[in-house]
């Protein structure tokens, strides 16, 4: 284990909680859309995809509470508290999370639009940019979930977008479970129980109704059925009825669990046999080869936090589905061509990306370490590198070899793991920002600075190392239902 490495991630690890930290409840900020007429003021609760001033000038405007980006945010502030990267006072966050997301229920787009006053705020260079009146119409309670994102200061977001995404809901029920389970003493309180219980049963009705549905992707720019939104919709019901039968509603667990069970059998048309990988969508447009291998496979596979089996990190279809991606980025960027050999790919979306120069991103190259830091934890606590056809180019790049060694392989998943890291490193500028890019020739970040998700990325990678190299009796497989370690 390299010390100089391990010191730099704890430090980094803690620069990143301080840095989330700040988008969250970000109440002292304040973002003037002048084209909208809008002066938000960000409330408790709310959870900034980045804190950042911006108006694409030149870049992007992520003043705004998204549903799949919050709960990512929250579920890293969990773990930041476990870790020690944030303090126990930090909690509080999420307490203000919970209430914000009930209170969101109560929006109505139909008295949005009641007022009168929406179009006329708004400039004329930017009324083709406001959403049609019947959706917005169509708006109101715990469906507003399903709506992407809304604006910090808890209204609905009048700009077109990508519509509907179905992942926050799922991602926010399995981040509220998490929570339940690790900070019990946490939801003892009264009203904070009342609150988080009535959220969880919510969304977890949402997502059954939505399970399955056609919507737009994780990178919102196709619509169709994806693995990422589908998995962790899967994932959501399967703990959902967990707590469900918990809490003595028989009748809505076996029913979460009945369609959980469906929805992972279905999972399994997404293996492209002849590409050797989980394609990431299924679309009614003309099939994008260089669309189908995409990092999203990856992300979604950590973030359900599958403890075994199909869909996790001991999956050989997932282990081949990285293996490909990291052949990928090795050959497409520049900035991989010169690295030095101890250090892993920088890793970006897809083979076609053109976002913002479609560079490598810091939550896809910090996926890729913690899905090997995760792979050693379950080494070291009973899980099992199989050796299928399908994971050969996997355990190639793992170093496998033919051994058998849990220990020994565990302790090449940590090697592994730690090249990415160090590329993380690599492109990481001496003050600790992270943004949403670094440009795959120069290397220089780009798009969004501070991205809330780049920093909850490494603090979740870097937690996933501690436990793969420090493991504790506590770790043991079985300890804790999945996904929520």
């Amino acid at each position: 284990m390299e010390s100089g490495l391990e010191e730099w991630v704890a430090a980094e690890a803690r620069y990143a909680a301080g840095r989330m930290l700040r988008a969250i409840s970000a109440t002292d900020l304040v973002m003037e859309r002048v084209g909208f007429g809008q002066r938000v003021v960000p409330v408790a609760g709310s959870v900034l995809a980045s804190p950042v001033i911006a108006h694409y000038d030149p870049e992007p405007d992520y003043f705004f509470h998204w549903f799949r980006d919050s709960a990512i945010v929250i579920d890293a502030l969990r773990v930041a508290i476990a870790a020690g990267y944030a303090e126990r006072a930090a909690m509080e966050r999420c307490r203000e999370f919970v209430r914000f997301s009930l209170a969101l229920q109560s929006l109505d787009g139909r008295e949005l639009l009641r007022h009168g006053g929406l179009r006329r705020r708004v400039q004329p260079d930017f009324l083709p940019y406001l959403r049609p009146d019947d959706e917005l119409g169509a708006l109101s309670g715990a469906a507003v979930a399903a709506d992407v994102r809304v604006n910090a200061d808890g209204t609905l977001d009048v700009i077109r977008w990508a519509r509907p995404q179905v992942d926050g809901p799922a991602l926010r029920a399995l981040t509220l479970l998490r929570w339940w389970r690790q900070f019990p003493d946490l939801y003892a309180e009264a009203a904070v129980g009342a609150a988080l219980g009535k959220l969880i049963g919510d969304d977890l009705e949402l997502t059954r109704a939505e399970l399955q549905r056609p919507c737009s992707d994780i990178w919102e720019e196709a619509h169709g059925h994806h693995y990422f939104t589908e998995l962790l919709q899967c994932e959501a019901l399967t703990r959902g009825a967990d707590w469900l039968e918990h809490t003595g509603d028989t009748g809505r667990s076996l029913a979460a669990r009945h369609r959980a069970a469906q929805a992972h059998a279905d999972l399994d048309r997404f293996w492209d046999a002849g590409g050797g990988f989980y394609r990431s969508r299924l679309t009614r447009e003309t099939r994008d080869p260089g669309r189908d291998l995409d990092m999203s496979v990856v992300l979604g596979v950590l973030h359900a936090g599958r403890p075994g089996g199909a869909h996790s990190v001991l999956d050989p279809k997932a282990q081949a589905t990285l293996a490909t991606l990291e052949v990928l980025f090795e050959g497409l960027y520049d900035i991989n061509r010169r690295r030095p050999p101890e250090a892993g790919p920088a890793m970006g979306r897809y083979a076609n990306d053109a976002y913002y120069g479609g560079g490598a991103w810091y939550i896809a190259t910090l996926g890729a370490a913690e899905f090997y830091f995760r792979l050693a934890q379950d080494l070291r606590t009973g899980g099992e590198l199989v050796r299928r056809t399908e994971n050969a180019g996997f355990r190639e790049r793992l170093r496998a070899g033919d051994s058998l060694d849990p220990q020994q392989l565990a302790r090449l998943a940590i090697e592994r793991g730690d090249a990415f890291m160090r590329t993380v490193r690599s492109f990481t500028p001496p003050g600790g920002e992270l943004s949403e890019q670094f440009d795959r020739t120069t290397g220089v970040q780009t798009s969004a600075r501070h991205l809330s998700w780049s920093y909850a990325a490494f603090i979740t990678a870097a937690a996933s190392r501690t436990r793969a190299c420090h493991p504790t009796p506590a770790a043991g497989r079985g300890t804790m239902p999945a996904g929520m370690e």
